[in-house]
């Protein structure tokens, strides 16, 4: 997601830019291999064969995008094995390939506000942040026209708003649901998510080729016509075209080499993840944008005289303070009503109530807050699977749709934790050689409150709503399955706390930046992607303003 941002910005400046990909390379269209396929046309009907999934997948197999026509964008758990500390657990969801996990994500883009950028400095956990909203508002305004984020003006200011495409719209039992809960709450407000989707598109998309969504719902399997946001569909063809861009791909980062006369990197080793063969490769400037934990362990991995425990640590940040969201738990109400309708397509989209608590001050038992993602849907078949009976008319029942569903999902604020770390296990090592990452991080007591608060107000919001055989879910061993992991190379202003600055940059280092999730000092209650790639575009401007005086 950031390096796709790296390499365009860099390229359209005139800089000549190398894109290390660890993974395989995949080819715009021609390797979205499950696009467009029927259920029926698949053997397990788009489920992974189960004796697959728990043999090589048995932690990517948790996350809800697994299926049999998205497996090949997944890592197989075998080859490319972590630890997690006894009693702990963290799902590391990857996807190794050109393009990462952008071409997997659900494309929710929500900018964070100022409350968001000042959170650690008003309650005391975490670093402040160097930036506030002021500071990174024109970035989200330049990567949100190149993106693509379809959305709608609410003036909230907890939620900024940005620059949108035309929503992709309510159901009818959302825009009901909305209503209700309009007439019932001054604080809450039902709206359409704002996804990375191109409901009209504009010059700068269809110049790169990008077309309408077609609402098919099928995004994790690759779109060809370009409508979800992805690096293949969008910053790594900018990049491309002006003749700037060399990509090598199945090339493994194992470390990046300081000069310590320079004080600055030169460059990083690189291992073929074919031929085991080491490279190294030199560089005025160096962009990690690996993912959180794949940043996290190239810092580790990058000791040196000068840095004892992991390249730019003198903060022994590195590794320290990972969050992910607080997510997989809520509530579920049926909505009776509008049993004559039915929706046309599969949108690609849900629904959003942005957060309302703890806004000016924090009156509740614990410090942060939680929005609600969600939608809504008609029963189907499959919902009555474990239903007894026979004969014709049992069978023909199955044709008639169900009632109207909503749900109602919890993403809360974790907390960023000193204990929460990430460190390189003493003995065991990948098939390439690179020590495997260990991951030690459990839900804190502020985090226990806020997903038991999540559950308990879906209830009561969908209570008031008038919804019917209302039940909750809460999946208490989810770290790691929200994906957005982040904060273990953290910002801030102080170098013997962060390990950037207020532009993403080594404070022990200055020609080298971070920009993915391990930058990030706290995790707001938002969809972070967006706000990694503003990070990035802002983080590149600064350095090509450097580089042409000199300075780096």
């Amino acid at each position: 997601m950031s390096g796709g941002w790296a390499a365009k910005d860099f390229c359209e400046a005139g800089v000549k830019t190398l894109v290390l990909e660890r993974g395989r390379h995949v080819e715009h269209g021609e390797d979205y291999i499950g696009e467009n396929k029927d259920p029926w046309n698949m053997k397990f009907r788009d489920k992974v064969d189960q004796k697959l999934a728990d043999d090589r997948y048995p932690r990517q197999k948790k996350c809800y995008a697994f299926k049999d026509s998205t497996k090949h964008f997944f890592v197989d758990d075998i080859e490319h094995p972590y630890s997690t500390e006894k009693g702990n657990n963290f799902e590391w969801i990857r996807g190794n390939q050109l393009g990462g996990r952008s071409l997997l994500w659900h494309r929710q883009s929500y900018r964070w506000s100022d409350m968001d950028f000042s959170s650690n400095a008003r309650d005391g956990y975490g670093t402040d942040w160097p930036v506030r909203y002021k500071d990174m508002k024109p970035w989200y305004d330049y990567v949100e026209e190149f993106v693509g984020v379809s959305g709608t003006l609410e003036g909230m200011e907890q939620l900024p708003d940005g620059i949108f495409l035309p929503p992709i719209g309510f159901n009818c039992a959302e825009e009901e649901f909305g209503r209700r809960i309009g007439n019932t709450y001054n604080d809450r407000r039902l709206i359409p998510g704002r996804c990375a989707h191109l409901t009209e598109p504009k010059p700068i998309h269809t110049d790169l080729g990008r077309g309408t969504c077609q609402s098919r719902n099928q995004c994790q399997r690759g779109c060809s016509l370009g409508a979800y946001f992805s690096s293949q569909s969008a910053t790594l063809p900018a990049a491309k075209r002006t003749g700037n861009l060399t990509i090598i791909t199945d090339s493994i980062v194992d470390s990046i080499i300081y000069d310590p006369k320079n004080k600055k990197a030169s460059g990083v080793r690189v291992i073929d993840s074919r031929t085991n063969i080491t490279t190294t490769y030199n560089a005025k400037v160096i962009f990690l944008c690996a993912s959180t934990l794949g940043t996290t362990q190239i810092l580790l991995n990058s000791k040196s005289e000068h840095f004892k425990t992991g390249f730019a640590n003198r903060s022994d940040a590195v590794g320290r303070y990972l969050m992910d969201h607080l997510a997989l738990t809520g509530a579920r109400g049926e909505l009776d009503a509008f049993q004559d309708k039915y929706y046309i397509g599969r949108k690609p989209n849900g629904i959003y109530i942005p957060r309302f608590t703890n806004l000016k001050h924090d009156e509740e038992d614990f410090v942060r807050g939680f929005a609600y993602q969600g939608g809504s849907r008609r029963k189907g078949w499959d919902d009555r699977l474990d239903e007894k009976g026979f004969g014709a008319k049992f069978k023909e029942s199955f044709k008639t749709p169900g009632t109207w569903v909503i749900d109602l999902e919890g993403y809360g604020e974790m907390l960023p934790m000193a204990n929460n770390r990430v460190t390189l296990h003493k003995t065991k090592k990948d098939k390439w050689g690179m020590p495997q990452l260990h991951i030690n991080a459990k839900f804190g007591e502020n985090d226990k409150k806020i997903r038991k608060k999540m559950r308990e107000t879906a209830v009561e919001i969908m209570e008031k709503a008038g919804l019917k055989n209302i039940t909750t879910y809460n999946t208490e061993d989810s770290l790691g399955l929200s994906i957005h992991e982040m904060g273990t190379a953290r910002m801030g202003n102080d170098p013997n706390e962060a390990v950037v600055n207020g532009y993403n940059q080594c404070h022990d280092a200055k020609n080298v930046f971070i920009t993915d999730g391990a930058a990030m000092a706290s995790s707001a209650c938002q969809n972070p992607s967006l706000t990694y790639m503003a990070f990035t575009a802002r983080a590149v401007d600064y350095a090509v303003k450097n580089m042409k005086l000199g300075k780096l």
